[in-house]
């Protein structure tokens, strides 16, 4: 193609800018969802949440952990990318 374009530099700053730019947020996004699972309280014929503020399921806690446990090595790693490069 052309000399001016590396076109492997520019495929690799595409999959970490969509990977940082949109995946991160996004799995933040899954952990706030999966710690909002609650339990539910069967009464009757209908299902209601309880008033818990924070989490219900404990499988629901863990992937919420999970995931941000993810987020904040993503943030971590690109501090420290950015620190190491300077």
């Amino acid at each position: 193609m052309n000399s001016w374009v590396d076109l492997h530099a520019l495929w690799q700053i595409v999959v970490i800018g969509i990977i940082a730019g949109a995946g991160l947020p996004a799995l933040f996004a899954v952990g706030l969802r999966a710690l909002n699972t609650g339990a539910t309280v069967t009464t009757g014929d209908t299902d209601t949440d309880t008033d818990q503020i924070v989490g219900g399921s404990p499988v629901g806690i863990a992937a919420a952990a999970v995931c941000f446990a993810i987020v904040l090595a993503g943030i971590g790693w690109g501090i420290y990318f950015i620190v190491a490069g300077s």
